[in-house]
């Protein structure tokens, strides 16, 4: 084999090599983290503003500039939350810090809003979203103004909204003794979906203290099934309502990830796992097929990688061995006392011959 072929072939295998492990790969996750908002973050490259949202002291005034103001904050880049080819459910994490002055507005929502949301669109709606329209959207709310016509609990608590301003689930911050949302002081939250058990969680606190153990709120969320596989948007929203309430935002970071579906935990309803247990067992099984069969491809592969690097060495190496020419004065030289050591022993052979002859 020459060492042309033994290079093409080496670099078609790692070739193939690297296709089985790119379709084995985790696709390309929506991250962004932004510590501040002045124009070195260049935070306008992956998040636009919207309304009467503007950059005021390095942070991100969304509404209270004047009465009935709104304003959104929303990435650029769509993201799903399922993924295909391989099937993977995503998963996302965010912190975020803002302050709500003491007025009684409407408060915000982080929000995630598919495609074709009309974003630059006001009507008036709560915390900045469409109101009166049939627009799938989920939020969660930091509500400040307690609205009995939506059922809310007080004038100081967070929801969680399925395209709905009635929360699916409330959580009263006054339990954990933080005070008003409302009360002009920096917080932080954390709000943290995790796909492998379709759980939602949002913890709580004042800026500068350590990350909650304990979620202030948590609830079961399908995502996979509220969105399927639309792509879609997240962004903070926010409206001062019939006040000049300000809502500033000062830092926010988001990532997402992806597991594969066969990775993923019995689902909060053991009832809903027994009804399609024989049809997971079915899928599972398919699953781990698929990628024991990428496993064996990949370590044949990468097998024969080996084998032609292998090839390629004792090639080269075989080709630059010394080989000492027959007319080298050395190589003479030895031959001839050779060959008088041989003339020698039959010398002496031959004498001896005649010696024992003559007795």
């Amino acid at each position: 084999m020459s060492t042309f072929s033994a290079f093409r072939y080496l670099v078609l295998v790692f070739l193939f090599c690297f296709y089985i492990r790119k379709i084995q790969s985790v696709e390309q996750n929506l991250s962004f983290e932004f510590g501040d908002f002045v124009k070195d973050s260049n935070f306008e490259s992956k998040l636009s503003l919207f309304g009467d949202a503007k950059v005021v002291n390095g942070g991100i005034q969304m509404s209270g500039s004047v009465g009935f103001s709104a304003g959104r904050i929303l990435n650029k880049t769509p993201f799903k939350v399922v993924e295909r080819s391989p099937r993977k459910m995503v998963s996302f994490s965010m912190h975020f810090v803002f302050s709500l002055s003491r007025e009684n507005g409407d408060g915000f929502t982080f929000m995630m809003v598919p495609i074709g949301y009309p974003f630059d669109v006001f009507d008036g709606g709560l915390f900045g979203l469409l109101g009166g329209r049939k627009m799938k959207f989920f939020a969660v709310e930091f509500d400040t103004f307690m609205d009995e016509k939506y059922g809310d609990l007080n004038g100081n608590h967070v929801g969680v909204d399925l395209s709905s301003f009635v929360s699916v689930k409330v959580s009263n911050v006054s339990d954990i003794k933080l005070g008003l949302l409302n009360s002009g002081e920096k917080l932080q939250s954390w709000i943290d979906y995790e796909a492998s058990s379709k759980r939602l969680e949002i913890r709580l606190s004042k800026l500068g203290e350590i990350r909650p153990v304990d979620p202030l709120l948590s609830c079961p969320v399908d995502m996979s099934e509220m969105w399927k596989e639309d792509e879609l948007f997240v962004g903070l929203s926010s409206s001062s309502g019939n006040s000049t309430q300000k809502c500033n935002i000062y830092s926010w970071n988001f990532k997402t990830r992806t597991t594969p579906q066969w990775m993923h935990s019995e689902p909060l309803d053991p009832q809903a796992f027994e009804v399609k247990k024989d049809e997971m067992k079915v899928q599972s099984r398919s699953d781990c097929a698929l990628r024991i069969l990428g496993a064996l491809l990949l370590a044949t592969g990468c097998g024969a990688l080996g084998a032609f690097f292998v090839v390629i060495v004792w090639t080269i190496l075989g080709s630059r061995r010394p080989v000492a020419p027959e007319d080298n004065p050395a190589v003479l030289e030895h031959k001839k006392e050779f060959d008088e050591y041989k003339k020698f022993i039959v010398v002496v052979d031959k004498a001896m011959e005649d010696g024992k002859g003559k007795n």
